[in-house]
């Protein structure tokens, strides 16, 4: 449904003039393009850094609000976007599959789409959307009932709409699609619902389905229409039948390396959660019960689909560390091109950028208890002791011995991206320290039902904070500064030029931090939780700041004695941007 404010309409629609056409070039160089955002990352390698420097420790302080919108009705819940910007224009997604596009220099509402999704969908974690991506005349965005939607920019009318896979089977998608040389790449979300994981990339223009990539052993991938290659081998590293079902959703989406022309995916956890039904074999034996490629970091051709690499963050994962968490390619302070990432089971990657390969591995989270550390072929020295029992060796054979594990099963760090800043080559981490009693329990498949195994309780590990934003060195691994928060940290980081690194938190701050020292410089309040992502963009001289507000995701729902102390928030829906005007920049 469009629903268009109709004297903006009007003068758009009457003006005649051509539409901007975003190109590949756009999309390269979008970092360095200081009035746009055509991208999910602020780039495709999702360094989340803006070369912007107008705004500075010095004149922070002076950032004022320069419009805000609403969401409004009652669909609410999270807001997790992260806004684009481009000609005039600033696109958003909202709660339960909605796209506004909205005046760049005022704040009025241009159009909106809703998507009309039917009964019976099944997402796992909050009803978000983080965003968009745009290229040509259009704007694409996924939907909770698993489909990927094309419209055109300026009116909000669809182009196309395709399904990604079947809502009722428990997929759907949540994260901002990526385009590379004409192709729209998505992944898929339903990680808890036994789906399997895959990557599909299809005609910008047409929304017909170029190449698929399952990232589960023993499915095979298809190219124009045709089957292509098996992934991995059949019953190498899955027992059974297991791998139909294997999970390794590909929800958080994906970066793109142009360096080395690479997409790289992570892949989420393998399904069911308890690892003792999908043991092929002991950890002695070489992979035999890796599970791959779930808990992974996958490297794929984004020509035909094929797979380059891969990296395992958790063989034979037990805990729900998934392996989804964003993969940053950057360049280290000696030269080297690198990837980085922050995974859910606590430790903080680097991996080289020609093929994958583990290059270091440094805890950035406190208290870890399922291993003692990575090895230097980049596996983990797992604590057997420390993984949920086999409901099997049970006297009842309903339930295995609990265990407290740390991470919780929501992660050192989820879905909220890190920053990697060039000026002072520190990623900027948003963590969570908090742990978990789990368990595992007999289960089965059933098409549309969690297909869990195990259950749980998350706990906080420290009286005085969950939340913890780091500045990690990640030549060393040494985290340089770190700040607290009483709650947990959901939402994105976005370092700048200027020597300041934005975020939020669920209390309602929007913060900037001094990058060198952690130090808090200005903070204003919205309202409401936020899980967003911040942007920052120049428009006629002026350097603006934008993130939005609304309090929800996986926290609330799943959060156990941890939604303790986010219960009294209130939900919200708004949108928020500030800019540090001219006549105070030199303040």
């Amino acid at each position: 449904m469009n629903r268009f404010i109709a004297v903006v309409a009007a003068s758009v629609l009457a003006s005649g003039m051509a539409q901007a056409q975003v190109t590949e070039d756009d999309l390269k160089n979008d970092q360095s393009i200081t009035t746009q955002i055509v991208t999910n990352g602020m780039g495709r390698h999702l360094q989340r850094y803006s070369p912007l420097d107008i705004l500075n420790k010095d004149n922070v302080k002076n950032l004022v609000p320069a419009w805000a919108f609403s969401l409004g009705g009652e669909k609410q819940r999270g807001q997790e976007t992260q806004p684009l910007v481009y000609d005039g224009v600033m696109y958003i997604t909202g709660s339960y599959s909605r796209l506004y596009a909205i005046d760049l220099a005022t704040g009025a509402e241009l159009w909106q789409y809703d998507a009309r999704l039917p009964e019976g969908i099944l997402p796992c974690c909050d009803v978000v959307n983080r965003g968009a991506a745009i290229y040509g005349d259009k704007i694409y965005f996924g939907t909770l009932d698993a489909r990927i939607v094309a419209l055109d920019r300026k009116t909000g009318d669809v182009a196309w709409r395709k399904k990604i896979a079947d809502y009722k089977a428990g997929y759907s998608y949540t994260a901002a699609p990526l385009i590379v040389n004409g192709l729209v790449i998505t992944g898929n979300s339903g990680g808890e619902f036994g789906v399997v994981g895959e990557v599909q990339a299809r005609d910008a223009e047409t929304g017909d389905l170029v190449w698929t990539r399952p990232v589960i052993e023993g499915h095979m991938g298809t190219l124009n229409g045709e089957e292509s290659t098996m992934t991995g081998t059949l019953n190498a590293t899955w027992p059974g039948d297991m791998w139909k079902t294997g999970g390794g959703a590909t929800w958080l989406g994906g970066s793109y390396d142009i360096d080395t022309d690479t997409l790289v995916f992570g892949a989420g956890n393998p399904a069911p959660w308890n690892s003792h039904l999908r043991n092929a074999g002991t950890p002695t034996e070489g992979n035999a019960g890796d599970n791959l490629y779930a808990a992974s970091r996958i490297g794929i051709d984004p020509a035909n689909g094929e797979i380059k690499w891969h990296y395992q963050t958790t063989p034979r994962e037990g805990w729900d560390y998934d392996g989804v968490n964003e993969v940053v390619a950057y360049t280290d302070r000696d030269g080297n091109k690198r990837y980085a990432t922050a995974d859910r089971n606590g430790f903080f990657y680097v991996l080289n950028r020609e093929d994958g390969a583990f290059v270091s591995a440094t805890p950035f989270v406190k208290d870890i208890t399922w291993a003692s550390g990575i090895d230097d072929s980049g596996r983990p020295i797992y604590n057997e002791d420390n993984r949920p029992g086999n409901p099997a060796d049970a006297a009842d054979g309903k339930k295995g011995d609990v265990v407290f594990a740390s991470p919780g099963f929501l992660g050192g760090k989820n879905w909220m991206p890190m920053a990697f800043s060039q000026k002072t080559g520190n990623f900027y981490v948003p963590s969570n320290e908090w742990g978990m009693d789990i368990w595992n329990e007999p289960i089965s498949y059933k098409k549309g039902a969690a297909y869990l195994g195990a259950g749980f309780t998350i706990k906080p590990n420290y009286e005085d904070h969950i939340g913890s934003l780091k500045a990690i060195d990640p030549d060393t691994g040494e985290i340089k500064w770190e700040y607290k928060n009483n709650a947990p940290l959901w939402a994105g980081v976005m370092a700048t030029a200027g020597g300041l690194v934005f975020t939020g938190n669920p209390e309602g701050e929007i913060i900037a931090f001094d990058d060198e020292t952690g130090e808090v410089l200005w903070s204003f309040q919205t309202g409401s939780g936020i899980v967003g992502q911040p942007v920052t963009y120049e428009l006629d001289g002026e350097q603006y700041v934008s993130l939005i507000s609304g309090w929800g995701g996986a926290v609330p729902l799943w959060g156990g004695e941890v939604a303790k102390k986010v219960n009294y928030l209130n939900q919200g829906g708004m949108l928020w941007t500030f800019k540090l005007p001219k006549q105070l920049a030199s303040n």
